[in-house]
């Protein structure tokens, strides 16, 4: 005797196709970790896909922590560091670090709303992207070579995963700045649902239960404060965001979560 199709069944087994079918948007757009060449996509899933942000900063920041820990039993901890960052840095395809230079560039050399969406626009490294990336990869480094050993791993997994919270931030209070639809970034600039909020909230706040809450409770304002500041920044400049700003917010938190660690570390708290 045949039984009866369960239709809850079968919208159970959609809708998890559907949640992974999210999620491997969000591997294809952050990151350059093959996904399925058939693989669904629409601006929603894309846009839903954010979600994940944090928790593909677990994945980013596990592959460093991985590569860390292996190197160390053939390199020193410095040099182990360095090649740690340089495999984020290939596995994500240089996306945030990308935004941040142009970022550099578009806000250092315009003064229009119109030239920095412009030099934002220009796949050229200027001056002041040189600059801020040497700078910023510099302060990474140096920040993560001054951890103790042992605690490296966990300030790359919660480095990554945290700051990658403060573009869902910027994009649930602020308003996508260009008019176009044609930036890789316009499915993802909308505000998302508080669901969508609170599964990206997840992720970071798992692994800081592992951090000393005293860290925790001073990060935590500190990260928030500046993504308030560039917030206000660039709603002043022009007007909003974009996909550009969001990979330089990541940047900076990721190193000023570093940062706060070691100031932590050495006072001691």
């Amino acid at each position: 005797m045949m039984m009866p199709p369960n239709p809850v069944g079968t919208t159970q087994a959609l809708d998890q196709r559907r949640e992974l079918h999210i999620f491997l948007n969000a591997l294809m757009f952050f990151t350059r970790i093959p996904v399925p060449n058939n693989l669904p996509y629409t601006d929603d899933m894309q846009h839903r896909s954010m979600r994940y942000l944090p928790f593909i900063g677990w994945i980013v920041g596990g592959i460093g922590a991985v590569v860390f820990c292996g190197l160390l039993f053939v390199f020193t901890p410095g040099l182990s560091i360095l090649l740690s960052m340089l495999a984020t840095i290939l596995v994500t395809g240089a996306f945030h670090e990308d935004g941040f230079a142009d970022f550099c560039d578009a806000f250092g050399g315009g003064y229009t709303r119109e030239r920095i969406l412009s030099i934002m626009k220009d796949s050229r490294l200027g001056t002041y992207g040189s600059i801020g990336l040497i700078g910023i990869l510099a302060t990474k480094y140096l920040s993560l070579s001054s951890i103790e050993v042992a605690k490296v791993p966990l300030a790359l997994l919660t480095g990554h995963s945290i700051s990658r919270l403060m573009p869902i931030l910027l994009i649930n209070t602020a308003h996508y700045s260009r008019d176009d639809s044609s930036s890789k970034s316009r499915a993802i600039g909308k505000k998302g649902r508080g669901a969508d909020f609170l599964l990206a909230l997840c992720f970071p706040t798992i692994l800081l239960s592992f951090l000393p809450f005293h860290f925790v409770s001073a990060i935590i304002p500190v990260l928030l404060l500046t993504t308030y500041l560039f917030r206000r920044y660039l709603i002043n400049r022009i007007g909003g965001y974009t996909g550009d700003c969001l990979g330089a917010i990541q940047q900076i938190a990721e190193v000023e979560f570093y940062l706060g660690f070691v100031i932590f570390q050495n006072l001691h708290l």
